[in-house]
């Protein structure tokens, strides 16, 4: 991959960062209860996907999906001790960023958002290599990978 590349893949990524939290404070402000909740979780991995693969845009997918996981799943055991709950009575952004209490389910939907953020990507990577190798050769060249 070529710096130029890398670097649009860098911007693609910080675009669907920004897109994934105008998406999550939607559902907040939409949305309550058990949708509002879930839905968040799995944006909140999402997120976290999108800022892997803008500093690592040169990763595989599945490591992308493997470190916004892992990044989830540290951050909801790290909520099974005191010091999230007292990060979050600080500030609201810290609240966003650590939780204050455990929540089991929490982990079913970050894998909900690793997949579904994984799924996205390859599929746009596949999209473009389709691109790349002329079966789209009416269309411009645009995205990532070109």
């Amino acid at each position: 991959m070529s710096g130029i590349r890398a670097l649009r893949v860098r911007l693609y990524a910080l675009g669907a960062a920004a897109i994934t939290i105008a998406a999550a404070l939607g559902v907040r402000a939409v949305f309550s209860g058990s949708f509002a909740k879930y839905a968040g979780d799995a944006l909140y991995t999402v997120l976290l996907y999108a800022l892997v693969v803008a500093v690592a845009p040169r990763g595989r997918p599945v490591v992308a999906a493997a470190v916004a996981l892992g990044i989830s799943w540290a951050v909801e055991f790290g909520q099974l001790t005191a010091v999230p709950a007292q990060l979050s009575a600080r500030s609201g952004l810290l609240r966003l960023v650590f939780g204050s209490t455990f929540n089991a389910p929490d982990l079913f939907w970050y894998v909900v958002g690793a997949a579904g953020a994984y799924g996205v990507h390859r599929w746009w990577l596949k999209r473009d290599r389709a691109r790349l190798s002329g079966a789209y050769p009416n269309r411009p060249l645009s995205g990532p990978l070109s």
